[in-house]
Formats: C-alpha cells, structure tokens, sequence
C-alpha cells in the first residue's frame, strides 16, 4: 500500500494555490556499480562517456558524492526514504517490500516517488531503482525489469567461482562479448521505454526514473562496445600488492570477498586487462542509452521545464587494493557519481565538497518548490549548486553494517569499525589509500573532528536484513535472525 501524507497537511497546500501551480518534471537517472572511470570524474581510468560528459557540461557535477552504502540495496533504500541506515536498520541487502518495515521512523518514512505523487505528480518508472525494479510499488506507473541480470550465455564465459575449490559463495561476476545485438540487453529496452514516454503528452507535471543495470555484473556487452578499447591500449589503476601490511584485521573481514576473483588471480590469469576492458565497454554502453533517453528529453515539449539528476548507487574496484567488487568502506567502493542539471540553468561547473546520495531527496524538493520532508536524513544542495566554493560543513557518511562507518570530508577519510579499530586516509596526497594514518599522533585532532560527525545512536539491524557475502556478514545476518525469532531485539 502506498504512503499517505498527512490528509490536512495536504488540505493546507492546495487551499493555498501551491498544489496545482506547474511543477518542474523530474528525470531521475540511476545507474549501478559506475564508479570515476566516467570521463569527466578524475578516475586513473578514463571510458567514452560523451552523453554522461555533456550532461556534466549543462549542470554540477558533484566529483566527491559518496553512497550511504557500498552495496545495492541498502544504498538505494537510503536514497528512497532519505534516511541513513543507521537511522534505518537497513545496513544490508533488504527486499523492497521490507524496507519500511524495519522499525517505527521507517513505517513513518515516505518513498521519494510518493511524496512527489502526493503533489500533484505522475510517477512512472523502468528498470533497477529500488533494489528489485519496483517491488516496493511506488510508481503510478512501471515498466518492468526486463530480464535483470541478462542476457546471460549458456555458459560462463570467463569466471565461474563453483568451479574453483579455494572459491566460497556464488557471484555474477563474469565478463565477456556477448550478445550479438544491443537490442538484446535490459538497459537498451529500459531507455526505450523512457524515451517513449518522453514523448507522449502528460496532463501533470511527472517524475520519470530510469534505472541502468550495466556496468553491474556480468561485464556482458556486445562487440561493438569492446572495439572502443583496444587491449593494448588498457591501462589498470593502481595497485599495492603490500597494501594489507597496515589494515586492522576487522578491516580485512569486513571486506572480505571469498567468491569474487582477486588482482593476484587476474595478473597470474592474464585477464586484469581483459576485465578492464569489459568494465569499460559496458560504461560506453549504458552511457549510450542515457544518450538515448536525453535526447527524447531534448526532443520532447518538457526540454525547458525538466530537472535532470543522474547518479549511481555506489563505486567499484576494478583491481585497487586486491579486488574486484564493491563491499567496502574504501573510496572506490563509497565514491560515486552525482550530477544536477536545472532547465535554464547550464552552468557546466564541478563541485568537490562532500556529498552523498541522500541529499539527493531534499535537493529535488527544493529545486521543485516542494515543503521540506521532515524525515530526510541529507541536506539540499542548493546552495552548492548556486555557488560550488560555498562552505559546507557536512561530511558524508558510509555504513556497512552496525559500527562500521567512513567519515569522507574534502581532504580525510576516516574509517572506524564495531571493535573501535581505524584507518585514516590523506585522499588529497593518498588517493590510492595505500598509507594508514590512524596511528599517527599528528593525526589525532583529525581524527577526532571527524569522529564528532559518527552518529551517537545506530538502531539495530533490521530483522528483514539478509546477506551472505563473507563469513562477518553470515554471522551477523544469522544471530540477528535468531535474535528477532526469540523476540529480544527492540524493534524501535
């Protein structure tokens, strides 16, 4: 059942006239696991993103956004609900009909989509937003998922985790050319879909979200995509094969990754280049389809009066620090893709303050003339946008699970685990975190400015939490679950 917003709050709006006044449309653009190999970000690897660059080029580019969460259902829940997962419950993967189960503030919390339906809007939307499509029901209108992680060969093409003994856990992860055609693939469809209704005539202002799936695994695309990038023109980012020596041990099991293939496989495999090649490709290919739906835009009657955001839910190592994955509290994992465009507005300016994807909610409030959402855990960009030089003193914030956060300002980034044990990195001069400070005395007083910003209170995990990605996880997941069954973890 939908969210209803207060009946008299929303009395109050119309009689005032604000309710039916013409609102800007939204074009809410997701895209999964995109890290800074985008051509306009800094990435140490740079893709053909033309369609991604020249939205960039007309709006803010926010090149230091961080996700709420380094995976995707607990990243994109914060985002739809505008509240932290320590406010939330959700740290860890959750079905979408769950989301706002989890505790008292969540069965208050109003999906993005609704709040905006309850002002007048039509909702539709297409692909991969929440976690799984749509499952939450919080579009008037939805054009399915298609086929979610495929099209899939009928055998694996590179990596197949089950059939390596020293592998535990299962993965998508695979890479290779295929299919034949992109009018095969899920995003191809998905763009379509958008761009039809792009161009059909809506009778009230709509908030239209497409989500991408790709460059998410398996790495498939087809040829075309691949011939971008010749392989011996594949450069890898950074990696420290030492890069361990100084990560506390609950850093290391925290991020432990037993099913996914490691850089010291891929270099002995001879596949790292092949693997970034892939990443690659799929970049260029989901950028196409973004191309695809903002050009309806142009071309359709809501050129001048639609607000664009496109974002992805999280980063992803593409061989940085001994992995190929996400699920981490590291810069790769965390740091992601945020970019604004306001019809009238092309600014074509980049903006390196702290962000996260969950001041995405209030901004779009703000920027449509919408009231405020009492719950959002973020704040509104607006004044970032306005001015990207002004003062922001809000860091952003990344969990993965209960007591484990990073704390990311303009130049630090602190990491501090459930047993107090820390990693403390100088971003500005240590891109590549390859050079723990948290022991250092001289770094003290950092430390404790961005512990000042930790939150005081972390409910608990979520009794509809799920997540098997390492052992850590496993344990958590299970004793919770027997926990809720027992009935002694307080709900509120």
């Amino acid at each position: 059942m939908k969210t209803i917003i207060n009946i008299a709050f929303l009395l109050v709006i119309s009689a005032t006239g604000l309710y039916a006044q013409q609102r800007p449309n939204i074009l809410f653009i997701a895209i999964d696991d995109l890290n800074d190999f985008v051509n306009c970000m800094d990435g140490t690897v740079k893709a053909h993103t033309p369609n991604i660059d020249r939205l960039a080029s007309q709006g803010t580019l926010f090149t230091n956004a961080h996700a709420q969460a380094p995976i995707c259902g607990p990243s994109r829940a914060s985002i739809l609900t505008g509240l932290y997962p320590s406010t939330s419950g959700n740290y860890l993967q959750i079905h979408d009909q769950d989301i706002r189960k989890s505790n008292d503030i969540t069965q208050s919390a109003v999906f993005m989509p609704d709040y905006f339906e309850a002002f007048g809007y039509k909702t539709m939307g297409v692909g991969k937003i929440f976690h799984e499509g749509d499952a939450a029901g919080a579009f008037d209108e939805y054009g399915g998922r298609f086929s979610w992680m495929g099209p899939k060969p009928k055998k694996r093409l590179k990596y197949d985790p089950v059939k390596l003994p020293h592998k535990r856990g299962k993965t998508q992860t695979d890479w290779g050319r295929y299919p034949a055609f992109d009018s095969l693939m899920t995003d191809f469809k998905s763009a379509e879909w958008a761009a039809k209704k792009l161009q059909q005539e809506h009778d009230r202002p709509f908030f239209l979200a497409v989500g991408m799936v790709r460059p998410h695994v398996p790495l498939y695309v087809p040829q075309k995509w691949f011939d971008l990038y010749p392989i011996e023109e594949i450069t890898t980012p950074p990696y420290d094969r030492n890069d361990y020596e100084d990560i506390p041990t609950m850093g290391q099991r925290v991020t432990e990754a037993p099913a996914m293939p490691t850089t010291e496989e891929l270099i002995e495999w001879g596949e790292w280049k092949n693997f970034v090649q892939a990443y690659l490709a799929c970049i260029s290919f989901v950028d196409a389809q973004v191309g695809k739906v903002l050009e309806a835009l142009e071309r359709s009657s809501y050129a001048d009066n639609t607000i664009v955001v496109l974002w992805s839910d999280h980063g992803y190592h593409a061989g940085e620090k001994n992995r190929f994955a996400k699920q981490s509290l590291w810069e790769r994992s965390t740091r992601t893709v945020l970019i604004f465009k306001e019809p009238g507005n092309l600014q074509g300016q980049s903006c390196g303050a702290p962000v996260q994807l969950i001041d995405i909610y209030p901004t779009l409030l703000d920027m449509s003339g919408l009231p405020p959402y009492r719950l959002a855990g973020g704040h509104s960009l607006r004044p970032l946008i306005d001015n990207p030089t002004a003062k922001w003193e809000h860091p952003a914030l990344s969990f993965y699970g209960v007591g484990n956060i990073a704390v990311r300002d303009e130049r630090f980034r602190l990491i501090q685990y459930e047993d107090g044990s820390q990693e403390l990195y100088d971003i500005l001069n240590d891109p590549d975190e390859w050079h723990n400070l948290a022991t250092r005395k001289d770094k003290k007083d950092v430390i404790k400015q961005l512990q000042k910003h930790i939150p005081e209170k972390w409910n608990p995990l979520s009794e509809y939490s799920f997540y098997t990605f390492n052992e850590y996880f496993k344990n958590i997941t299970d004793t919770n679950r027997e926990k809720c069954q027992r009935g002694s973890i307080d709900k509120k």
